[in-house]
């Protein structure tokens, strides 16, 4: 596939990346440290040294339980029709006689090419080593978060009120386990090594999960699945990458959570009004600011640009807040231009011939069916049409 690289200061590239580095060590060196005298250091019992939790992948478990336990599952609305329940695609009311599966035909025939000698193939025909390496840069660093997404929602059920509330966060537990163990074959398979968490992404994924109750549902419903449904959008057009649109359909229903939830039962007032609370928030969305010049280099290489998609993604998200009732300290409005004005002044910085835009009011989804996923998440079901029209156009 051709690519119409970003061209981008040499200079600047390589001084973000010796600062992140040196981030890195300081952040990682501290929280060792601080984990070996007992007062804390980071939470996540996960590697993203070699993309394991702890323990190793002890696949013998997975195969004999998370895999059988996929295949068998069964779905209410088939053997008992009677309770309402449905839960059933319309492929699995056809194939009533065959074993319940939790992945669909699509999924089941990716991952099966994932290990093929013929998808390799095409992967090294369709991508430059260099551009292999960009895309594992960008997808690794989602892969990654699928980890912290997959314990945050496993916590959460402790956290949420009433059985429709946990039922809705247990399917995300399931969806998050499918995501990071499908994402990291499909890394893998790019045979190129897989690189750790930058600074920016350890330091929000770190305080992310270490938020307290339904604090939680900011930090991984609205920031990490904002972001991750931005990436998905915008990579899942690119060559063997098609199974993304799933995740991105997932990822649109798990950024829906929160606000059903609250209809049920609203954040308390002081979560609103305590000024801690709103700077906790803060807290955890800025990182995600900081993870747009470490990123920049393999995205430009992809003919992609790193500041439209940041300044897409922090609208997202500052729209789902809002939504959701998520009150930050600051308000959207000078957020958003405070977003621009930092991304312009880096971008003056960063790349040889830079104009100055608005950032925020770009949109790097691709694709009709990814326009009208995220019409119904941002704009509401009646826009989702112009969505498509947009797209189309």
């Amino acid at each position: 596939m051709q690519f119409s690289k970003i061209a981008l200061r040499p200079e600047t590239t390589s001084k973000v990346e010796r600062i992140e580095q040196l981030a890195n060590g300081a952040l990682r060196g501290v929280d060792g440290l601080l984990a070996r005298l007992s007062l804390g250091g980071r939470k996540a019992p996960y590697d993203d040294l070699v993309y394991e939790f702890d323990g190793g992948p002890a696949d013998s478990l997975r195969t004999k339980h998370y895999d059988k336990s996929l295949r068998l599952l069964w779905k209410a609305g088939t053997h008992a029709p009677y309770l309402g329940f449905q839960d059933e695609t319309s492929e699995e009311k056809q194939l009533r006689t065959m074993a319940m599966r939790a992945m669909t035909e699509q999924e089941r025939s990716t991952v099966q090419r994932i290990g093929s000698a013929e998808y390799k193939a095409m992967l090294n025909r369709e991508y430059t080593r260099k551009e292999k390496e960009a895309v594992v840069a960008v997808l690794s660093a989602i892969g990654h978060g699928e980890a912290y997404a997959w314990l945050v929602s496993a916590q959460l059920l402790a956290e949420v009120k009433s059985t429709g509330a946990r039922a809705a966060l247990t399917m995300q537990v399931m969806e998050e386990a499918k995501h990071f163990l499908v994402l990291r074959e499909l890394v893998r398979a790019f045979e190129v090594p897989l690189p750790r968490l930058s600074a920016p992404e350890y330091v929000m994924l770190e305080r992310v999960i270490k938020a307290k109750g339904v604090e939680k549902l900011f930090g991984m419903n609205v920031v990490v699945e904002g972001i991750a449904l931005g990436l998905f959008g915008m990579m899942s057009h690119l060559p063997g990458l098609q199974i993304l649109r799933l995740f991105h359909l997932d990822e649109s229903r798990h950024t829906g959570i929160p606000n059903n939830y609250f209809r049920e039962f609203p954040l308390a007032r002081y979560a609103h009004l305590n000024p801690k609370t709103q700077f906790d928030r803060l807290s955890m969305l800025l990182p995600a600011v900081l993870m747009i010049p470490p990123i920049e280099p393999h995205l430009a290489e992809l003919g992609i640009d790193a500041c439209d998609f940041g300044g897409s993604v922090i609208r997202k998200i500052l729209y789902l807040a809002d939504r959701n009732g998520f009150t930050l300290p600051v308000p959207n409005a000078v957020l958003l231009t405070l977003m621009d004005n930092l991304l312009n002044a880096y971008c003056k910085q960063s790349r040889p011939t830079h104009v100055p835009r608005s950032f925020v009011a770009q949109e790097t989804t691709r694709g009709e069916r990814e326009l009208s996923v995220e019409g119904e998440v941002f704009l509401g079901k009646r826009a989702a049409a112009s969505a498509e029209s947009i797209s189309a156009a």
